[in-house]
Parts: structure tokens; C-alpha cells; sequence
């Protein structure tokens, strides 16, 4: 049952509260992108070993996996304009141990604070539910979603400038200081959201999320380097399917659980979230793929020879077409539902991934996927908040946000994983580092990002027409 607090005051220049909520979730996208450019010299950077290294990656997923459920929940209960504060406090003084860091462990306790902050995007997505006139949420939703594309847009050829010309350390001081500001504007502009559900908070259903979230992150993306029939492997396989059923029962059988699972299990709300972990599978393709063909020198006869900056630059107007989708985004919601926003968006992902089997073999061509890969994630993460809002009581909506962040997550780790797989036989080492041989793997790649958005489009028929 919701608890009545007084409402919230409007300041008095609402038009700021959309801006403002979306920069904190710009803010948050960015962290996650910064470092990208760096992951090839992070074992020289950090005097670590190349399997070591990869934990700077892997922490901040399992942190930001772990975290965004459990803000959004403490959102709900405790105040959703607190816990987006305290999220962007977490992103910044995450990015100042980065800053401060010339060893792997620092640098490692930097990103697992940064990937707690990344409950910070759900969060202002469910505060703009709260806060806003009905007529302003649709479009405010769509640019909160937008974000995540934008932040790429920026961080990747800004992160890529600094690593090329500047000390690495800059990267994370800018960072810290855009966490700062984020953090400020909303203190001063946001008003609180006057809708909480009260309760305790689940905590021993928190330990449970963490443990067999933990365990099968790591199984997905550890699988590779560690060896799938390790033993490592199969004990953490062990521990999911042991404590999945586990926690499952007592999240049902617990007042005021963690997650409302049967919340989650209702058609509409179950139905999104598997969509979403198939849309953030499909959409990790463009992430793994077009950056490795741009930067692969010509002379193996598949690169496009770009410098790392340049395949930023190339990669931005993709991040650029999601911030101007937005508002094509609400208008396609409002007048036809966000169950075909969804629909269209994941269809056109599919369809741009499937006519990247053919474009491949120049800088433009590239450029061209992006842009079309951009629109279609638009559309979909767009719709997607606004499907789970639209199906979840009004005190559950950060943490329904939250669920479903980490089902996009989820999508995106597995693909990761998978593309590794698909790529690994493509390539070989010499001087310069991997090399591509060949463009197959690439187009195999392509073909099963296609096949994953199709039936992500597939399952919005099952959605039901308008909630």
C-alpha cells in the first residue's frame, strides 16, 4: 500500500527537471563508455596481466548488475530523487579512484562504485512517472532512454581523444566532475517524488540477488578465458542452480520481497523483460563488431585501417540518432502504443544487422549500420520503461525500472560471450595484437544479432494492444 507524503513542490522552472534528470543518466552512461579505448593498454597501464585486466570490465557488470535492483527498490521505499543523488555521489567518487589509481585493485574498487551508480537512469525514469503531467511523461521517458545511446555518443570519441593525446588519469577527473555537477543540478531542480510504498527492505533477498546474480555473470562472462568445463565454472553453475529456486521461493513467500515476482511473471511485464534481454543482446552486436572492423588495419584485407579517435568519431552519429529518435519514439507510443514502438524498434535493429552481412567493406558503410542499429535501440529502450510503468503498481516502478536495466544487462553480457565465441576463430595474434582474418565469423556474428531482434519483435505480439 502507498504511503501519502506531501507532494512534491514544483520549482519554479519545471522545464529543467527533464534536462536535469536526464543529464544524471548521460552522466552514468558515460562512465560505462569511458573506458573503453583504454581496455586494449589496460594491462600495460596497470602493470597487470591481460586475464587480470579484464576485471576492471567485470566488476563494474556485476556491481551495476547487482545494484540497479536494489537502488531502485530503495528508490520505492526511501525516496527516488535521494537514490539517484546517492547514485550519481557513487559514480563520481568511483571515478576519483580511478583518477587516483596506477594499480589494478584501485582502479577495480573505482569501477565497482562506479557500476553501483548505475541505478541512477531507472531511477529519473521513475521519477519522471512521478513528477511529471501525464502529457510531458511520454517524450521525457523517451530522452531519459535515449541517454544511454547519447552517453555512448560522447564517451567513446571523447575517451578516445584523451587516451590518444592526453594522461588516461584525465578521463576519470573529467568524469568525477560531470558526476558533480549531475549531482548538484538535481538537488537543486528535482523535487521529490510524493509516492512510497513503505515497508522494510529485503535484505536477505538483496544477499540472495547478489550471490546467484554474481555466479552466473561470471559463468557468462568468464566462461571463455576460464574454460567452460572448468571446475571453476561448474561449481558457479552449481551455485545458480541451487540458490535460484532458493531465492525464488522466498522472494514469493516474503511480504515486501526485493522483487515482486508475481509482479514480474504478469504476461505483459514478462513478455518486456525477455524482449529486453533479446534487444540488449542484439544491440551489443554493434558494440563488439563495428569498432573492431573500423580499427583493424587494411593490410589484413578486412580492417577499415581507422585510428581509435576516428572509430569513435564514426560510432557517434549512431548515439546522436537515439537522442533525436526520442521524440519520434513518444509520438509512435502515444498514438499506437508502446507495444509496437517496441515492435518497430526491434524489427528495424534486425533488419539493419541482417543488411550488415553486405555492408562491410567501407568506413560509410559502417557509419550507415550504426545510424539504423541507433534507431532501432531508440525506439525499442524507449518503449520499454513505459511498457513496465504502464504494468506494475505505482509504488514498484524503480524497482520494475531496475529489473528491467538488468534484463538489458543480462542480454548484454550473454552477447558479449557469444560474439567472443563466434569472433575467436576469426582472428590471429602477431605484433600488432589480434588481427581479423576473414569477414564470416563477422556476418555469422551479424546473422544471430538479427535472429535475436526478430524474436524480440516476435514476442511484442503477445503483448497485449494497449494497457
Amino acid at each position: 500500500m502507498l504511503r501519502p507524503t506531501t507532494p512534491p513542490q514544483a520549482p519554479a522552472t519545471p522545464r529543467f527537471i527533464v534536462p536535469v534528470l536526464a543529464s544524471g543518466g548521460l552522466v552514468a552512461a558515460v562512465m560505462q563508455t569511458i573506458v573503453v579505448p583504454l581496455i586494449p593498454s589496460l594491462p600495460r597501464l596497470l602493470n597487470a596481466a591481460p586475464d587480470d585486466a579484464t576485471w576492471v570490465i567485470t566488476a563494474t557488470l556485476l556491481s551495476a548488475s547487482i545494484a540497479t535492483p536494489v537502488a531502485g527498490r530503495l528508490g520505492d521505499m526511501f525516496g527516488k530523487r535521494r537514490m539517484m543523488m546517492i547514485s550519481l555521489g557513487l559514480l563520481a567518487v568511483g571515478a576519483v579512484f580511478s583518477a587516483l589509481s596506477s594499480s589494478l585493485a584501485l582502479m577495480v574498487v573505482g569501477r565497482v562504485l562506479q557500476g553501483a551508480g548505475s541505478g541512477a537512469i531507472p531511477l529519473g525514469i521513475s521519477l519522471m512517472k512521478d513528477i511529471l503531467p501525464p502529457d510531458k511523461q511520454g517524450s521525457a521517458i523517451a530522452f531519459m532512454s535515449s541517454t544511454m545511446g547519447t552517453g555512448a555518443a560522447i564517451g567513446l570519441p571523447a575517451s578516445a581523444l584523451v587516451a590518444e593525446h592526453l594522461d588516461w588519469h584525465v578521463l576519470f577527473w573529467g568524469a568525477a566532475a560531470i558526476g558533480l555537477l549531475a549531482l548538484v543540478a538535481v538537488a537543486v531542480t528535482v523535487p521529490e517524488s510524493g509516492l512510497r510504498p513503505g515497508g522494510r527492505f529485503d535484505a536477505f533477498g538483496a544477499l540472495g540477488l547478489a550471490v546467484w546474480l554474481t555466479a552466473l555473470l561470471l559463468v557468462i562472462s568468464k566462461g571463455n578465458s576460464w574454460g567452460w568445463t572448468s571446475p571453476v565454472i561448474g561449481l558457479l553453475a552449481a551455485v545458480v542452480a541451487v540458490v535460484v529456486p532458493l531465492w525464488t521461493l522466498y522472494e514469493l513467500r516474503r511480504p515486501g520481497p526485493l522483487v515482486d515476482l508475481r509482479t514480474t511473471v504478469r504476461r505483459p511485464v514478462l513478455v518486456t523483460n525477455v524482449a529486453s534481454v533479446l534487444i540488449g543482446f542484439s544491440m551489443y552486436g554493434s558494440v563488439m563488431i563495428l569498432p573492431q572492423l573500423l580499427q583493424a588495419p587494411t593490410s589484413t584485407g578486412v580492417g577499415l585501417g581507422q585510428s581509435m579517435l576516428a572509430a569513435g568519431l564514426c560510432m557517434a552519429p549512431s548515439g546522436l540518432v537515439m537522442l533525436f529518435a526520442s521524440p519520434l519514439s513518444a509520438r509512435l507510443s502515444a498514438a499506437r502504443g508502446a507495444r509496437t514502438t517496441l515492435m518497430v524498434g526491434a524489427l528495424v535493429l534486425g533488419t539493419a544487422f541482417a543488411t550488415a552481412t553486405f555492408l562491410m567493406q567501407a568506413v560509410w558503410q559502417v557509419v550507415l549500420i550504426g545510424i539504423f542499429t541507433g534507431l532501432g535501440i531508440a525506439l525499442a529502450y524507449a518503449a520499454m520503461p513505459t511498457l513496465i510503468m504502464q504494468n506494475v503498481p505505482l509504488g514498484e516502478t524503480a524497482a520494475a525500472n531496475g529489473l528491467n536495466t538488468l534484463m538489458r544487462s543480462l542480454g548484454t553480457s550473454l552477447s558479449s560471450a557469444v560474439m567472443a565465441v563466434l569472433l575467436a576463430d576469426t582472428f590471429v595474434t602477431d605484433g600488432e595484437g589480434l588481427l581479423p582474418t576473414g569477414l564470416g565469423a563477422f556476418r555469422l556474428a551479424y546473422l544471430v544479432a538479427a535472429v535475436a531482434a526478430v524474436t524480440g519483435a516476435l514476442l511484442c505480439l503477445l503483448l497485449p494492444r494497449r494497457s
